[in-house]
């Protein structure tokens, strides 16, 4: 057993200001050493998405699903004042000035400090998603998993 303390969270909401707050945390909580866990699910898996459409053979309400959501975490929503796309190009713009890093940068930055980003299998089947339409590596799992780091954690969050 490590000396680390361990920080997990469960990453549920789909909204782009939501994930953003759960990397900084992540991207944070790994900078002070700790061994971080982010369990995507549900709308959460949205920010591991790949921007690209890739060619799957799915059926009809996997392929509705795979319409329905935005493809990559750049393509998110604003929980509040979404304003039909408006208010993300907006929140964009400021952060752009204001030097601040965007959601997709900080995903990254989360890989290159080894953060462990788990992908629910359990919800991937539910929405029709396949580990090819995932970013490279990102871990699989079910509940279980995210149990196993979080009753070691020192923090848990759910966002």
């Amino acid at each position: 057993m490590s000396d680390k303390k361990k920080t997990t969270i469960v990453l549920f909401s789909g909204d782009y200001d939501k994930a953003m707050a759960a990397y900084i945390i992540a991207n944070g909580a790994a900078a002070y050493d700790h061994e971080v866990t982010i369990f995507h699910t549900f709308w959460g898996l949205n920010a591991l998405r790949k921007e690209n459409q890739i060619p799957l053979k799915k059926g009809f309400l996997e392929k509705m699903f795979g319409k329905m959501m935005p493809r990559g975490a750049d393509k998110m929503g604003l929980s509040k004042m979404n304003y039909l796309g408006m208010g993300p190009k907006m929140i964009k713009h400021v952060m752009k000035k204001h030097n601040a890093m965007t959601l997709p940068q900080l995903v990254e930055m989360a890989q290159e400090q080894n953060v462990k980003m788990i992908a629910c299998t359990m919800t991937m089947d539910l929405l029709g998603l396949q580990q090819e339409e995932l970013l490279d590596g990102i871990d699989y799992a079910g509940v279980a998993a995210y149990i196993g780091d979080a009753e070691q954690g020192n923090v848990n969050l759910f966002i």
